[in-house]
């Protein structure tokens, strides 16, 4: 059932040194795992950045033994191996730099559905949790794949709507298949693999759910799907890191906002503030901007759509106009443009954004919707 390349992956992998980016490099010299294990020691040198004290653990058979027992694990557990280095990972997760070496699957994954990432906090309010109902209602006949970390609070409430929605959806693990943290969500887990859906994790068998997984997990999160969502998050919570994740690999994101004193909104509001997020103003506006297929019924929004009725004020005109007359204009350009000072431009186009008007993307660039 598991291949050579696997055994010797696994064993590689637990090496000391041996981190995503350095596997990368040494299978991609060496060819295979196999001849990274039988000559990287010798002729590490074949590899840039890569030193004697990286390779030092390289051929060790403790590692190989490890390795040998993890594969009975997994097939006992019927646990797939998916390898970075064959191509094996979700296509967008594969075009990652730092993406996981090995890759632990429980379930289905359908690699030709669109993914669809969305993250917040444990301390979920009845305004997020209304938002993630809408959502998963307005989009249930398209055909996605929800993706979230199966934390308790806006995670499970994500995982739970996809179900009830029959829309399959992956849950991204801080820790091995030896067990299923939160406690609380054991069932949940197995709800989504009877429905279609996906668990996934870079950590085998060895490998608690520590405080420093969850953030390494949310890479992954970020990475496997083109857009992510953060629902409800407070300044420096974990989804704040999926959302720079998400910026780095240079995926869309996009926050909900809420009230300045509501403390799980703060963080939304500070990542469109600093053009790191797309506010979503309605949900038909922001399935819009999924490029999600139209729905064959409609059902209600969360926020009703009232751009009609909008009358915007004599700054916000100026700017819409501009942006509309030049998309893609970069703020530099818009100030030369319109003979305003950046601090002045920049809160007219966060209320621009929350008024669905107009989109920001990286590098300060901006498009009238």
């Amino acid at each position: 059932m598991y291949s050579e390349e696997q055994l010797y992956s696994i064993a590689l992998r637990e090496c000391n040194l041996i981190g995503d980016i350095n596997f990368i490099k040494l299978v991609r010299t060496f060819g295979s795992a196999k001849e990274v294990w039988e000559n990287a020691k010798k002729e590490y040198s074949k590899v840039d950045g890569i030193g004697k004290k990286i390779v030092s653990d390289i051929g060790n058979p403790i590692y190989l033994e490890f390795a040998e027992n993890e594969l009975k694990f997994c097939e006992n557990n019927k646990i797939q191996i998916r390898l970075r280095h064959l191509n094996e990972l979700p296509h967008l997760l594969n075009e990652c730099d730092d993406a996981p070496a090995i890759l632990y699957q429980r379930g289905n994954f359908d690699d030709s559905l669109e993914t669809l990432s969305i993250v917040g906090t444990r301390n979920m309010s009845l305004y997020g949790k209304q938002f993630i109902q809408d959502f998963f209602e307005e989009t249930r006949t398209n055909n996605y794949i929800s993706v979230s970390g199966l934390a308790l609070g806006v995670d499970k409430e994500v995982h739970e709507q996809s179900i009830q929605n029959q829309i399959p959806t992956v849950a991204v693990l801080a820790h091995g298949f030896h067990l299923l943290y939160p406690a609380k969500n054991k069932k949940l887990s197995e709800k989504i693999i009877e429905n279609n859906g996906t668990l996934f994790t870079e950590f085998n068998s060895s490998r608690k759910p520590d405080r420093e997984n969850f953030i390494q997990r949310n890479r992954i999160v970020a990475g496997i799907s083109p857009a992510t969502i953060v629902v409800e998050t407070a300044f420096g919570g974990g989804s704040i890191s999926t959302a720079t994740f998400a910026n780095n690999y240079n995926r869309e994101v996009f926050a909900l906002p809420g009230k300045i004193t509501d403390k799980y909104s703060q963080g939304c509001n500070h990542l469109i503030f600093q053009h790191k997020a797309t506010a979503i103003s309605t949900i038909k506006n922001l399935i819009d901007l999924l490029d999600f297929n139209k729905p064959q019924e409609k059902t209600g929004e969360l926020f009703q759509h009232i751009e009609e009725s909008i009358q915007l004020t004599e700054n916000q005109r100026l700017i819409y106009n501009s942006i509309t007359e030049n998309p893609q204009i970069t703020l530099d350009d818009l100030v030369q443009k319109i003979s305003l000072p950046s601090h002045k431009i920049l809160p007219v186009i966060l209320e621009l954004e929350l008024l669905g008007r107009v989109k920001s993307y990286s590098g300060r660039q901006f498009v009238a919707i």
